[in-house]
């Protein structure tokens, strides 16, 4: 999730490492590393409920497990549900494309969440925006029936920025090319799958609408569209304001270079913006001009030294200067640096982030310049779900791989072969199910992570992408809009809607769901990790679209316009003035 977290990073590591000992672990990580990892586990309420010992797994348990199999049922509720799918095909690969097309930014789908909204509606749904206050966000509803169980589906919509390629394009040739003869770069582009994300989901949630229709199942069908995935906004903020709430089970999805489902768990997460202000002036006589740029480049410099003694393995640390000014001739006055800072808790992340502000304090100091900081989302560390893992697997299994066409598989080749990478194509098999690494060695992040606490999650990975490549790439974004891309929705609507239909037609099951998600849950309290008085970041919509959503702005949650961020800095003293040489 994108930055996104993986579903199949940790079942691929489970693979590699099922055959090593704790010992032989220990071993390959050294001491010191690993011990940290078991004291915070025995310490963590947090930690120690996405390990499988705390609802009953023992270590021997793991080494000889067997996927269990007859959990998906073949019932006529989920042949309806898979017949729609293939009856449907062409709208849904034709929802994927719009949505490709338009490629929109972060807080500013205008467009996007505009078609999967009326994808649903024509299937029944009715849709509200304006979720949670986000304008692009909204949540689309089906009822059949009285007191059956409330099953939440994840949409997303949003691309990254520079990231444009053409679809079924083999080499890097962007769609959208920004011809700026100081700085050119491309425009954003759906490096990260997310057009094919929302709408496999959205796809999943109308062939379960109309299985309960077919077959009078009582359920209430929610589908979640999020806004700002790729910033870990939109989720997290909105858990923290009850959305997510009166949920019996939600199903998510990531495409991903493999076909997988698993029981892992996340990276917590707090992104930050450091903002330093200094004092522009001409580049020509910089004395007593303050460099904000110089602060950021200190700051970046000074937080690589975090690397050896202050992060532990699962520790990662990234970042950007977004903001380094505009020319060389103008000493830059406001610069921004911003970091992801992750970790396996929030605990953690709160202990490194620590030393990043301490890090920005002694930048902005030796720079003689102001630094001010701002939390722009904060995430937790995903709740895994054993049961409800392998029920999707048994779906998968049944169900079977994508079907890649011959097209399919040559793009994938030509991408690999454009990439300095084997040239395997796309993942063409189930990866089998195995337990997650007893160790948990980082990773990526995601929002759904703080969802996992409200409700039982599962997340499932599809083959999008080629095999050894990585989501986040402008190769992502050419099999995205094209054959691969294609492939993966109609397989991973099908894995979502069967397993949601399984839930409805077997209730022991999701009963059995349920009670792993409570023993995890005991001990830990859940708390947004966004900071209080936290006011989530929105751009003010065009016109056109509050009034096609029926919203007005701005929302109540925010304050409009922002408070502005301007320097007060004083030019920088360079002592007494010299006496003439004579």
């Amino acid at each position: 999730m994108c930055d996104l977290h993986d579903p199949n990073e940790h079942s691929h590591e489970a693979t590699a490492a099922s055959g090593l000992s704790r010992r032989q672990i220990v071993q390959l990580l050294g001491a010191a590393g690993i011990a940290t990892t078991a004291v915070t586990a025995t310490a963590e309420p947090a930690v120690a409920a996405t390990a499988d010992s705390t609802v009953g797994v023992t270590e021997a348990d793991a080494a000889a497990y067997t996927p269990p199999e007859g959990l998906a049922e073949d019932s006529a509720a989920k042949r309806t549900a898979l017949a729609w799918i293939e009856q449907n095909v062409s709208r849904i690969t034709d929802l994927n494309d719009e949505i490709w097309e338009h490629a929109e930014l972060s807080l500013r789908e205008w467009n996007s969440s505009l078609a999967q909204a009326d994808f649903l509606r024509k299937a029944g749904f009715d849709i509200e925006f304006g979720t949670a206050g986000f304008p692009t966000a909204f949540t689309a509803t089906y009822r059949r029936g009285k007191g059956g169980p409330v099953i939440g589906f994840s949409g997303e919509y949003d691309a990254l920025p520079g990231l444009s390629q053409k679809a079924g394009a083999g080499e890097h040739d962007p769609r959208e090319y920004v011809h700026d003869p100081f700085s050119p770069g491309y425009g954003p582009g759906h490096g990260c799958g997310h057009c094919a994300l929302g709408t496999a989901a959205a796809a999943a949630a109308a062939a379960v609408a109309e299985a309960a229709r077919r077959h009078r199942l009582d359920v209430t069908v929610k589908f979640f569209g999020s806004t700002a995935e790729e910033q870990l906004i939109g989720k997290t903020y909105a858990v923290s304001q009850g959305v997510y709430d009166g949920l019996d089970a939600f199903l998510d999805w990531h495409p991903s270079t493999g076909n997988a489902t698993g029981w892992g768990t996340s990276n917590a997460m707090t992104a930050i913006t450091f903002t330093f202000l200094g004092v522009a002036g001409h580049g020509g006589t910089p004395l007593g001009n303050k460099s904000a740029l110089d602060a950021a480049v200190m700051m970046a410099s000074m937080s690589e030294f975090l690397r050896e003694e202050s992060m532990g393995p699962s520790a990662r640390l990234h970042w950007v200067i977004n903001n380094g000014g505009d020319i060389p001739n103008v000493t830059p006055e406001i610069a921004q640096i911003s970091y992801y800072v992750r970790e396996g808790s929030v605990e953690r992340v709160n202990s490194l982030l620590e030393k990043v502000i301490a890090v920005s304090e002694a930048a902005a100091r030796a720079s003689r310049t102001s630094v001010q900081h701002k939390i722009t989302s904060a995430c937790w560390n995903q709740l895994p779900s054993k049961a409800f893992a392998e029920l999707m697997y048994d779906n998968m299994r049944q169900i079977g791989p994508p079907e890649f066409s011959a097209e399919a598989q040559r793009l994938a080749k030509e991408l690999q072969k454009s990439l300095g990478l084997p040239e395997l194509g796309l993942h063409d098999k189930i990866s089998e199910l195995a337990p997650p690494n007893p160790v948990f060695l980082g990773g990526g992040s995601t929002d759904v992570a703080d969802i996992s606490w409200q409700v039982p999650t599962v997340s499932m990975g599809a083959a999008l992408a080629p095999i050894g490549t990585k989501m986040h790439t402008w190769s992502t974004a050419s099999c995205a809009g094209s054959a691969p891309g294609h492939a993966a929705v109609r397989a991973a609507a099908k894995y979502l809607a069967a397993t949601a239909v399984d839930l409805l037609v077997k209730p022991e099951l999701l009963r059995g769901i349920k009670e792993e998600f409570d023993k995890r849950r005991e001990g830990v309290r859940w708390r947004t990790a966004l900071p209080e008085g936290y006011e989530p970041p929105m751009y003010e919509p065009p016109a056109w679209f509050l009034k096609r959503t029926g919203q007005s702005w701005p929302p109540k949650n925010i304050t409009w316009p922002p408070r502005r961020v301007v320097s007060k800095e004083k030019f920088s003293s360079l002592g007494p003035a010299l006496q003439p040489q004579t």
